[in-house]
């Protein structure tokens, strides 16, 4: 029995990256570089491509931490099962649109996949991994990255090979027709889970106030929350404004692109080995290390005007956003009470969606009104004020790790 039990963990892991990894692929491919080129070929404004951006994160504040509770409740393959399905079906409402607003409840319901997606497969490593949990959350989050970094390379290539077909809107259809295809395995593999036995409870409105309560004024589950809400703001300034502020200093297109590559594969290659250290020293240490680290990279790098200092602070900042995310999601999963599992790594993902969607809009505020320099800064002074809060809220160490 205990060998069946170790023999159905190691396949988990398995299982989950590469649906992790097919997942994100196709809902990568669906938005970047495609949907603000197809949305001009339809007709839509620069007002309603923000418009649409905005609805596919949205999706993840809103959803996560329900979803996560639900799977707390009546079992994660169902849930999972659920996205599964979102992945297969979205990918085919694209190409049925004939006016840009329809593309807008589109990437809601396409934001739902990804927002099930996140803290229930995380929920699953963590519980078929107790002893390295750190570590399977570092290949699964690589295996994702891996999915988000070829997708716009391979939507590109489609766009530009069927460009010349005649059809204005074929090229970009076919984007969507590959993102169809590529959440086949999504569905198949979901399907071959295998999940804990679990009743159908039903859950209402005071399961999730008392759920969102516990996690709010749990002072180790909500520090560590403002850390990762600080981690993704950085992201979402440092991957928005990084190409404008190069560019403005007639870095070419292809040294930028250089960069985010660099950066990304250093994420891809780190996480893994930071989640194994995770499962051996203090959690709390590496999340401290992560914050400060990818602060202090962002924030000066408006002081340094190369493509050589751009290549190394993006290293750094890629290197501290892995120490800090696959860091926390484990440190959450040993501070929580079990059967509250899904529901806190759910919170999480939603407060990390807040924190990637805010961060773009007041960061461009600030270098709209005062400079690049400015703005960078506002995500090193939220790091250290997040990380002096975790600090604080976390000295205290735990005895016993469940």
């Amino acid at each position: 029995m205990q060998y069946m039990k170790k023999e159905l963990g190691s396949k988990i892991i398995y299982y989950l990256s590469l649906i992790g990894f097919f997942a994100i692929f196709s809902t990568t491919i669906s938005k970047s570089p495609v949907l603000p080129l197809y949305v001009r070929a339809l007709g839509g404004s620069d007002i309603i491509i923000g418009l649409i951006s905005a609805f596919s994160p949205l999706a993840g504040i809103l959803f996560s931490f329900p979803i996560g509770l639900l799977s707390d409740k009546i079992g994660r393959k169902r849930i999972l099962l659920v996205a599964g399905i979102i992945f297969l079906i979205a990918p085919l409402l694209y190409i049925l649109v004939s006016s840009p607003l329809w593309l807008i409840p589109i990437r809601f319901f396409h934001g739902i996949a990804t927002a099930i997606l996140g803290p229930v497969a995380s929920a699953m490593i963590v519980k078929a991994y107790t002893s390295s949990k750190g570590e399977k959350l570092g290949v699964y989050s690589s295996a994702t990255l891996i999915g988000r970094a070829l997708a716009p390379m391979l939507g590109g290539f489609i766009i530009s090979y069927f460009a010349s077909s005649g059809l204005s809107l074929m090229q970009y259809k076919y984007v969507y027709i590959t993102a169809f295809i590529l959440a086949i395995p999504v569905f198949i593999l979901t399907l071959l889970l295998k999940d804990e036995e679990k009743n159908i409870i039903k859950v209402g409105a005071k399961d999730l106030f008392i759920d969102l309560k516990y996690f709010l004024i749990n002072k180790r589950l909500s520090s560590t929350a403002g850390v990762e809400m600080a981690t993704y703001f950085a992201y979402g300034a440092f991957e928005t404004y990084l190409p404008l502020y190069l560019s403005q200093l007639n870095i070419s297109a292809q040294q930028i692109g250089l960069i985010f590559s660099m950066q990304i594969l250093s994420i891809a290659l780190s996480k893994p080995l930071f989640g194994k250290l995770a499962d051996k020293v203090d959690k709390r240490n590496l999340i401290l290390v992560g914050i400060f680290g990818l602060g202090l990279s962002i924030g000066v790098m408006g002081y340094f005007h190369t493509v050589i200092s751009a290549v190394i602070l993006g290293l750094i900042f890629g290197l501290g956003l892995s120490f800090s995310t696959v860091t926390t999601s484990s440190y959450v999963a040993e501070v929580t009470e079990q059967n509250k599992l899904g529901s806190s790594l759910g919170a999480l993902s939603s407060i990390m969606d807040i924190g990637q969607t805010i961060g773009p809009f007041i960061t461009g505020i600030a270098i709209t009104y005062f400079s690049f320099k400015i703005g960078f800064l506002l995500s090193l002074i939220l790091a250290i004020i997040t990380g002096i809060i975790f600090y604080i809220c976390n000295r205290q160490k735990i005895e016993n790790y469940t």
